[in-house]
Order: structure tokens, then sequence, then C-alpha cells
């Protein structure tokens, strides 16, 4: 009888807490596609494997997880969220890059980029086309959505607490977000789960894939904090690889504001010498880039060696041509970033640029969430960063590359 019970609660476990189904808005398909193709991947798998602890079978029967679902414009700019499918007792996960301006759509006889306003909309549209017939509504949303509009400072907007309070009162139980501008924008929303994932093991395995030749040491390597802001991540980024860390403190003139921020007069650099030293530079956000130029600037007035610029999110906001000047003047040597965002083709061709590849890791996160397993192997990689470099230093001896 004992064994019996034992038996139905292992295969209990192994239910999803409903069919899954993935609906990827306007201008995420290609991250829908690739999610897609891991998940049935593991679907087809017979027996385990070395992720196994990360996710179980999806579900049964089905050999695709996405659902068809697209929002329909008038010529005034109006919409309407549509399901082409019925998503009745799904579990369903909305992927939605509000930043992806690629996507146009006519108004007024006039093409018009979507806004992070109009992708905000529509993904309200769609849940409310779902109606409430699906189990469980989650939302995978990589760059919140008006993050950096997380206070306030004087008399102005709390514009990411309302559209997370707007989100959880149209009934969405999770809200996945990668490196939130400041995490604590949570509190907005105690009531339900709220998930900011840091890509930094796929980021240090983007670098040790491009670079194979990082000597990984307090000799030779540095983290350097950009900011006071961005202390926490890069103090993390020290610790994995056990490394210095410096930081620059930003001097701003309080008293104008040029462009929706007071301008830097000056950075100021705090920690120890980077002469001859490579160096990681990692910030959530590379807006315009302006700031992490002057950095990797000073940095080289420093005598820094090489400069590996690390953002979660890049949106080149005035365009590529500037890194593209101070790469070929050796300012810098490579920008990476994740492809969570839209990115323009051109930056993919850029010598200087390193895409992560998040699908992957997004697709566990999905199927770890459909079976109401624990993310905590997902969120902390601390094993799984120094599997990585213990990997790379094994790559580095078999090449002949021994660093003393």
């Amino acid at each position: 009888m004992a064994a019996s019970v034992i038996s139905w609660v292992k295969d209990l476990n192994e239910v999803p807490f409903g069919p899954l189904g993935i609906i990827a808005m306007n201008g995420c398909e290609h991250m829908g596609e690739q999610i897609n193709s891991w998940l049935l991947k593991w679907h087809d798998l017979e027996g385990g494997e070395e992720d196994g602890d990360f996710f179980t079978v999806p579900g049964k029967n089905r050999d695709n997880f996405l659902i068809k679902a697209y929002c329909p414009r008038f010529g005034t700019g109006e919409s309407k969220g549509v399901l082409k499918e019925s998503v009745r007792g799904l579990d369903i996960y909305i992927i939605v890059d509000v930043l992806n301006y690629s996507v146009r759509y006519n108004m007024y006889d006039q093409e018009v980029p979507m806004s992070p306003d109009d992708h905000f909309q529509d993904l309200k549209r769609i849940i409310a086309a779902i109606g409430g017939k699906a189990k469980r509504v989650n939302v995978i949303m990589p760059f919140l959505y008006e993050s950096r509009q997380h206070r306030r400072t004087s008399r102005e907007s709390l514009d990411c607490a309302m559209a997370l309070q707007e989100l959880e009162s149209m009934g969405v139980q999770n809200i996945i977000t990668f490196d939130a501008h400041d995490p604590r924008v949570v509190n907005a929303v105690p009531l339900i789960g709220f998930e900011n994932v840091m890509p930094t093991y796929q980021m240090l395995k983007a670098l040790c894939h491009e670079v194979k030749d990082l000597n990984i040491n307090k000799d030779s390597m540095l983290i350097v904090s950009p900011d006071e802001g961005a202390m926490a991540r890069n103090i993390y980024y020290s610790s994995v690889l056990a490394l210095e860390l410096g930081m620059f403190y930003k001097r701003r003139d309080y008293t104008t504001i040029v462009g929706g921020r007071n301008p830097i007069i000056a950075h100021e650099y705090i920690g120890t010498s980077v002469e001859g030293k490579d160096v990681i530079v990692a910030d959530d956000i590379l807006s315009s880039g302006e700031s992490m130029l002057d950095l990797a600037r000073e940095l080289k007035l420093r005598k820094a060696n090489r400069i590996f610029c690390v953002a979660t999110f890049a949106f080149f906001t005035n365009g590529l041509d500037e890194f593209q000047a101070a790469y070929e003047q050796g300012i810098i040597t490579k920008v990476l970033a994740t492809n969570l965002n839209y990115n323009q083709p051109e930056l993919k061709q850029a010598k200087w640029y390193v895409e992560a590849d998040m699908s992957k890791y997004v697709a566990y996160l999905i199927a770890t969430l459909n079976h109401d397993r624990s993310l905590s192997a997902l969120l902390n990689p601390y094993n799984r960063i120094k599997s990585l470099l213990n990997r790379y230093a094994d790559e580095q001896a078999a090449n002949g590359l021994r660093f003393v």
C-alpha cells in the first residue's frame, strides 16, 4: 500500500500544472519558435539527460506549443486582441518584447513603429482575449515595461508599479523579467509571482566562447562597475570569477536636464590599478552607449588592456557608428548583450558584438514553472559558472594556452 502511494505521488509530481501553451507577441516570433523547438526536443526525449533537474516532459500529444494570436489594427490605429485557437485549461506563457521598434502598423495612411506603450497595450488585449479561460496566465517580459520609471523623486508618475498592478488585476499569476533596473519594484505586486532572472552564466558562456585567451586571475583581469547602481551585479561577477572589483562614480550636473537626464560632468574611479589588465564592465542597460564609451576611454587613459562591455539589454539608440569607431581605435574589444530584446541586423554583423542566446534558458524556465517545480537551480548559476570556467581552462590547456 505504501509503495503504491509513493508511486502515485511521484507520478503526480510529473504532471504539468496544465497543458502548455506559448503565445509569442508581435516581434517575438523568432524567440517563440526557438523556445518551442527546445521544448519539443525535450518532449521527444526518452529517459533522463544531464539537465533533468530543470524540467520534466512539458506535455503529451502536442506537436507545437505555440498558440496563434494577433492584434489587428484599424486605420485609426485602434486595435483588438484575437486568439486563433482555444486556450481553455492551458497554462499560458505570453512572451513580449516591449522595446521592439521594428514592428510597424498603419495609422491614417502612415507607417508607425510600435512604441513600448503599444506593445504593453497589445499584451493586455491578448490577456483580455483569453478571458479567464486559461488555467493560469504567465507573462515573460524580458525588459520590464517602464522599469526605469520605478520610483518617484518629484511630481511624477510611477509607471512600472502601475503596469504591474494592471497585470495583477487582469489575473496574471507570474511575471518573469530579466535584470530589472530596480527589482524592489516587486513591492507593488507582493501577492503574485515575480522572478527577476540574471543572465550571468549565459553572458560568461558567450564571452568564453568568443574570446579564447582570457587570463582569469587577479593579476590579469579586473571587474569594474560603471556606477554605484550597478554594484550588485558586478560584485557577483567579481565573486564567481575571484577577481578584484573597482567602481566609477559619476559626477552629474543636477541643475540641468539633457535628453531626460542629468548630464555627466566626470567619471571618478575608485579601486585598484587597471594598468595592463583586461577589464569587464557589466551593466543592465546600454542605451545610447555614450556613458559606457566615456568609461572605456577613462579606463584606457589608466592604461587598461582589453575592455569587455557586458549589458543584458543593448539598445544603441544613437546608432552603431560611435561604437564602431571606438572598436577601430582600440578603445573597446567586445560588447556582449542578450537576444532578449530586438537589435538591428547591422549589429549582429559587427565584429565587436557578441550575442548571448537566451532561448534555451527561457525554455528551461517555462518547462520548470509549467510543472510547479523549484527554480532555485536555474536562478543560482554558481555551480554552472564554476563548471564553465573549469572547461574553459581545460580547453586552453589542450590548445597550448598556459598562463602563469
